[in-house]
């Protein structure tokens, strides 16, 4: 008996339910195949790596700028300062992004660094390794012989990124911060900024309107 006032009883268990789902049980065969893959790759580039270099960059917004991570590529400053060719670095396995801009003079110094650490440990290889004349930068048989006695490695990320422990140690609040009113700081600098082409317009009347009353006199 029907109790309340409920739907009908009305299921509909002929539809071709099967066309409607989708299986993964070519998971694990997957997870073979794509290992397989990347060793194809690493046998095909060596002794070159797998990855390229990426800069390291700041999160976006503030819940995720106090983590780096990898960029898309370096800027031409960053290049530039650390005396590499945005051309050549794209030869080179260094990644670059024209569009990114340095707004730090912290993240600057850091991504150059990172491609002065690289460029030393780089091993350039001749295009002609019988040829006897040798072109600047290209490494000799001993370097050569040394890269091709260590396993290819496998790893994508080159250079990895850490992230930054700065612990800040904790101390007594000072008089002169506890004097302080820091709204009323940031106040004073908010109107500074915004009224200072209207103060600098005053000045300069004001500089005119005294050298017109000299005139005159």
């Amino acid at each position: 008996m029907v109790k309340h006032n409920n739907v009908i009883p009305n299921g509909h268990f002929r539809k071709d339910w099967q066309r409607y789902i989708k299986t993964w049980f070519n998971q694990p065969a997957k997870k073979v195949a794509r290992r397989k893959a990347r060793e194809a790759k690493a046998t095909k580039l060596a002794p070159r790596p797998i990855g390229k270099l990426r800069p390291v960059v700041r999160g976006q917004t503030v819940k995720y700028n106090l983590r780096v991570r990898a960029g898309r590529g370096f800027t031409l400053d960053e290049l530039k300062a650390a005396g590499i060719n945005k051309k050549e670095a794209l030869g080179l396995g260094i990644c670059v992004d024209h569009r990114r801009k340095n707004r730090s003079e912290e993240g600057f110094k850091v991504n150059v660094d990172r491609l002065k650490l690289y460029k030393s440990k780089l091993v350039v290889y001749p295009r002609n390794p019988n040829s006897k004349r040798t072109k600047a930068g290209d490494a000799d048989k001993k370097e050569i012989a040394a890269v091709e006695a260590n396993e290819q490695c496998l790893v994508k990320t080159i250079l990895p990124i850490e992230q930054p422990s700065e612990r800040i140690k904790a101390r007594k609040i000072t008089a002169e911060e506890k004097a302080a009113t820091v709204t009323a700081v940031l106040r004073k600098a908010l109107t500074d900024h915004k009224r200072a082409g209207a103060r600098a317009k005053a000045a300069a009347d004001k500089a005119e309107a005294a050298k017109g009353t000299k005139k005159k006199k």
